[in-house]
């Protein structure tokens, strides 16, 4: 594969993985490993994957560890939509490889939507079963309140 079919790969796995989040009222409960086990490195434990948004601000060394700090809120959300609003922007070498991108998404919870804007940096490891996200660093900016109406589907 060459270095521009890498980083094309690459920015469609990380728009993909953005919309791995996607929550519609009625689906399924949330299965971090289901939804992402194409994208993190479920075998690794050097994994450093990190999100301002989780309250606690912890950090996971595994696949598995960051699951579980998502899938009770996930499993609580009524909805969460999201739109890419720049990038991804990708940078490639024959081992790893970084992506950043901003979205912007609307996270619905039984009490009430927040919005949110997010810039997501994610580095990937080339592996025998293709890339996987070895490291991720989220950074999330509460925004007004409705700012995004108009802006996000709504429902399936």
């Amino acid at each position: 594969m060459t270095d521009e079919n890498d980083t094309r790969a690459i920015a469609e796995l990380h728009n993909r993985w953005v919309f791995g989040w996607e929550r519609d009222e009625g689906d399924a409960p949330f299965d971090f490993r289901h939804a992402f086990g194409e994208f993190y490195d479920f075998s690794s434990s050097d994994l450093r994957l990190y999100d301002d948004f989780d309250p606690e601000q912890r950090v996971a060394t595994t696949a598995a560890g960051y699951g579980s700090i998502w899938e009770p809120a996930f499993r609580e959300m009524v909805a969460a939509h999201h739109v890419v609003d720049d990038g991804p922007h990708v940078v490639t070498g024959h081992e790893l490889a970084a992506s950043t991108l901003t979205f912007v998404a609307r996270i619905t919870m039984p009490d009430g939507a927040t919005d949110i804007r997010t810039t997501t940096s994610l580095v990937w490891r080339r592996t025998p079963d293709g890339w996987r996200i070895v490291r991720e660093h989220n950074s999330t900016k509460v925004l007004p309140a409705g700012d995004l109406d108009g802006v996000l589907r709504v429902g399936p």
